[in-house]
C-alpha cells in the first residue's frame, strides 16, 4: 500500500511533465458518471508530445527511468589500500531531471 500511495503522490506532482490532464477544476465540477473528458490543453500536450516550453512529455515509466541515471558513486583511487579514504562523485541532474526533483520538493503530506 505505501508503494502504491507514494506512486500517487509522484503522479500528481509530475502531472503538468507528463501526458495527464493538468486541469484539476474541471475534475471538480464534472459529472460522475459521464465518461472523463480530456482538456485542450492536454490533448494539444499528447498531440505534440512536447510541453509549451519544448521539452519532451514523458510516461510515469519513462520519467522514472530518466531519474534512474542519477547516482551517487563511492569511489576509491586504484591501488588504494582497503581502509583508505572514499570519495563520492554525484551525477548533475539535467534540466528535466531537475525540474522533476523540484516538484518531488513541493509534494507535502
Amino acid at each position: 500500500m505505501l508503494a502504491y500511495y507514494v506512486e500517487w503522490h509522484l503522479r500528481e506532482a509530475w502531472r503538468e511533465l507528463m501526458f495527464a490532464d493538468t486541469d484539476q477544476p474541471a475534475k471538480a465540477t464534472r459529472d460522475p458518471v459521464a465518461p472523463a473528458k480530456r482538456s485542450k490543453a492536454a490533448l494539444a500536450k499528447t498531440a505534440r508530445h512536447t510541453l509549451d516550453d519544448g521539452t519532451p512529455v514523458h510516461s510515469f515509466a519513462i520519467l522514472l527511468g530518466e531519474l534512474a541515471t542519477l547516482v551517487r558513486n563511492t569511489c576509491r583511487t586504484p591501488q588504494a589500500a582497503p581502509d583508505a579514504p572514499t570519495f563520492e562523485v554525484l551525477t548533475t541532474p539535467n534540466a528535466q531531471q531537475q525540474r522533476a526533483l523540484d516538484l518531488i520538493q513541493q509534494i507535502r503530506l
